[in-house]
C-alpha cells in the first residue's frame, strides 16, 4: 500500500488541513490495473473531522479493491467556501498523480457523511461554478479537471430550510450565516453538472432527518440524474460501518439492518466504474 499525507492550503485554510491517500500496491502479477478511487470527507457539523468515519471507513473500501483518500478539511473557524476549495485541490491533486497511483482518471467518487455529505454534495452541485474555480486561480481550460466522476452521500446533511441540521450550516458560515444560508440548502442547486449519485440513510435519524436524503433525491431526480438511494428502517445519525468496529464508547452506532451500505454502495461502484 501507497500511504501518503499531503498539506491541502487555499485562502482560509487552518492548520492541519491534509489529504491522506491510501493506494493499493500495482502489481504486474494483478489483473487489476488502474482502479476507481474515493474520496472521503468526513462529517462532524463542519466543527471537525470525525476519525469514526475516516480511516475505517478509507480500509473498508481499500479491501473491496479501491484506491481511497480521506480529506481532513478546514472547519469552524473557516468559513465557506474554504472547504469547498479544499476538495477541488484534493481532486486536482488526484488527477495530478493518477499515473503514477494507477488511478482511473475518469472514475474519482466523492464520498460524505453527514456535514462531509454537505461538502461532497456541495461540491457536486458548484465545482463547474466561477467563484469556485476564481478562489483557487484556476483557468478556464483546467475547469473540467475538476469534475467529480460520482457521489456517494451516507446521511448526508443537505438543507438549510424546515429540516436543518442548523449547528452544521452554522459552523460552516458564521457570521455570513444569515446571508448565505439560502444558498446553502442543496436540493435547490441540483443541476445537470451533478454526477450519479448512491445515497442512504435511516429513517430514525434524530439529529439530520432523513428529509435530508429525500429533498435531495427528490431534485436529482428532477433532473434525471441516475440515483440509487437507500432507506433503512432503524438506527441513530453517524452510524459510519454501522458496526462495532466504528462504534463509539457508548456503542449507539451499531445498526445491523444498515450495516449492508458499504456492500450495496461497492455494487454501485462496481457498475459503473
Amino acid at each position: 500500500m501507497i500511504y501518503e499525507e499531503f498539506t491541502i492550503k487555499e485562502n482560509g485554510s487552518l492548520e492541519g488541513a491534509k489529504l491522506t491517500v491510501y493506494i493499493q500496491q500495482y502489481s504486474e502479477s494483478l489483473k487489476i490495473n488502474d482502479r476507481p478511487l474515493i474520496l472521503l470527507c468526513p462529517g462532524g457539523a463542519y466543527a471537525y473531522t470525525s476519525d469514526r468515519e475516516a480511516e475505517p471507513i478509507a480500509l473498508a473500501f481499500m479491501a473491496k479493491g479501491y484506491h481511497v483518500a480521506v480529506l481532513r478539511y478546514s472547519c469552524a473557524p473557516a468559513v465557506f467556501p474554504t472547504a469547498l476549495m479544499e476538495l477541488g485541490r484534493s481532486i486536482l491533486l488526484i488527477r495530478e498523480h493518477a499515473k503514477e497511483w494507477h488511478v482511473k482518471e475518469d472514475s474519482i467518487v466523492i464520498q460524505g457523511c453527514s456535514a462531509g455529505g454537505h461538502l461532497a454534495a456541495s461540491y457536486a452541485c458548484n465545482w463547474m461554478n466561477d467563484f469556485l474555480a476564481d478562489g483557487m486561480n484556476i483557468t478556464y481550460a483546467d475547469r473540467i479537471k475538476l469534475r467529480p466522476n460520482g457521489l456517494m452521500l451516507c446521511y448526508p446533511v443537505i438543507t438549510s430550510g424546515k429540516f436543518a441540521h442548523h449547528d452544521s450550516i452554522k459552523n460552516l458560515l458564521g457570521d455570513n450565516y444569515h446571508e448565505l444560508k439560502e444558498m446553502m440548502s442543496l436540493e435547490n442547486a441540483v443541476n445537470e453538472h451533478v454526477p450519479r449519485t448512491f445515497i442512504w440513510h435511516t429513517f430514525t435519524d434524530a439529529a439530520v432527518p432523513v428529509e435530508n436524503s429525500l429533498l435531495f433525491a427528490t431534485a436529482l431526480r428532477a433532473h434525471d440524474i441516475n440515483t440509487e438511494l437507500h432507506i433503512f428502517p432503524d438506527g441513530c445519525h453517524g452510524l459510519a460501518l454501522a458496526n462495532e468496529l466504528t462504534a463509539s464508547q457508548e456503542m449507539k452506532e451499531i445498526a445491523p439492518c444498515a450495516e449492508p451500505w458499504i456492500d450495496l454502495a461497492a455494487t454501485w461502484m462496481k457498475k459503473y466504474w
